[in-house]
């Protein structure tokens, strides 16, 4: 059996899972039993997954992904911003199911890796200058005794909009993004693993987002674009 180190149950600066909002969000999706405190023991492993699970899709499909909100503020990377706007992009939201997983006891820890994307928006490659999206966000979570990792970036409304299949989970396979769309184009392919950790390297990824994207960074400590608005209009 994995032995359980409590960095992966731990509430962090960006992990926050002691928020009251986020002990809030997780009661009502799996009940007010369900919370726990950091280093407390699991429960019987089918219930763990139904929490898995639950978690999962609320985060998914409760908080609409926008690559516009990818402010660098260190208060806007945390989980318990991202849940209290309802809207982040991929990486306070793999941090708010990571935390939403430790406040129920399950070992969770962010994960990032470097995608090629296929599918975006005019605005948006205009910005990034580039289809490669660096440090995208995933969670590695203990299931049953091994890792599994999920991807809750993308809502559902948001993936019907771009005709892309939203990622499911079961708890038991990788969930990580497809490399093709409904209409069988090309979508996403990872390029690089950059590691798993036990919270998000804030000043790591904030020097690349900087060095790498300046002009979307300066859009989203500005005025946020509407990328629902351009996923509705964007040819075919």
């Amino acid at each position: 059996m994995t032995a359980i180190d409590p960095a992966w149950l731990a509430a962090t600066e960006f992990i926050d899972h002691e928020h009251p909002a986020i002990r809030e969000f997780v009661a009502a999706r799996v009940g007010a039993g369900a919370l726990c405190v950091p280093g407390s023991p699991l429960r019987g492993t089918a219930t763990v997954k139904t929490q898995a699970l639950s978690l999962y899709y609320a985060v998914r499909d409760g908080i609409r992904y926008d690559p516009y909100s990818a402010s660098m503020q260190r208060e806007a990377m945390r989980a318990s911003t991202a849940l209290l706007k309802r809207v982040g992009y991929c990486v306070p939201k793999a941090l708010l199911y990571a935390a939403c997983l430790r406040a129920v006891g399950i070992p969770a820890r962010p994960g990032f890796a470097d995608v090629r994307n296929h599918l975006s928006t005019e605005k948006l490659d205009r910005l990034m200058g580039t289809d490669i999206y660096a440090w995208h966000g995933y969670v590695s979570l203990l299931l049953d005794g091994k890792w599994v990792k999920a991807t809750p970036a993308f809502n559902l409304e948001m993936c019907q909009r771009f005709g892309v299949k939203p990622l499911d989970f079961d708890g038991e396979h990788d969930s990580q993004m497809h490399p093709y769309n409904s209409a069988n184009q090309r979508h996403m392919e990872y390029v690089k693993q950059r590691g798993e950790f036990d919270d998000l390297p804030y000043d790591e990824l904030v020097a690349d987002m900087l060095r790498m994207y300046p002009q979307l960074v300066a859009v989203s400590e500005g005025q946020a674009g509407d990328f629902d608005h351009e996923s509705v209009l964007r040819p075919t």
